[in-house]
């Protein structure tokens, strides 16, 4: 495995660190400037990512982990892809609730006098599940909402939008236009062409 693919594979990781332990300051490390994070919940730099979770730290439980990745590098560009899953916790109707979803972060890298940043973070979203914490618990989901949302996110979007978030409806599941849109950008990305998104 060579340099390039090493370090990139620690952003991969340090992204997920810094973020679910609000270390801010290194969080920031991982991006350029103009670095921009496209989840569910908040698109937008990286700034404002931080931004937004910083307003919901202690209250909103959104937490990440990883699978294994695959790194495509050609020169100072790279894409890659992590397998990951997100889980959330929160109140549903009066309900507290854990949301896992599964999915992949498709990530677009350019390496700048000699430092690998993230230029995008594009989660892809497979599949989802909702479920009450206490086993006991009865739940009973809105359907005309959750039938909003795609497949892939419509527990995790229904959550969100349960405690105010404006959910995103268009992104990319494990098939449809969306997913296919996104891995003609990275080829496009990956050789040297303009970053469409």
């Amino acid at each position: 495995m060579n340099e390039d693919v090493l370090t990139i594979k620690q952003l991969i990781e340090n992204w997920v660190i810094f973020r679910d332990a609000g270390l801010w300051d290194r969080f920031a490390t991982v991006w350029h400037d103009e670095g921009r994070m496209m989840a569910t919940w908040n698109q937008g730099n990286w700034r404002d990512f931080i931004k937004a979770n910083q307003a919901g730290w202690g209250k909103v439980s959104i937490l990440h982990g990883l699978g294994g990745s695959t790194v495509d590098v050609e020169g100072n560009r790279a894409v890659s892809q992590t397998k990951m899953f997100i889980s959330q916790r929160d109140k549903v109707d009066g309900v507290e609730c854990d949301v896992v979803c599964t999915g992949r972060f498709a990530d677009f890298w350019e390496k700048r006098e000699g430092r690998w940043g993230m230029v995008l973070r594009q989660p892809i979203y497979e599949k989802d599940r909702i479920d009450p914490v206490d086993p006991s618990a009865t739940l009973k989901l809105d359907q005309a909402l959750l039938e909003q949302f795609p497949r892939g996110y419509r527990h995790l979007a229904y959550i969100q939008s349960k405690i105010g978030y404006p959910v995103k409806k268009e992104m990319p599941g494990l098939i449809g236009p969306e997913v296919d849109r996104l891995y003609a950008d990275m080829k496009t990305w990956l050789t040297g062409g303009p970053l469409n998104r």
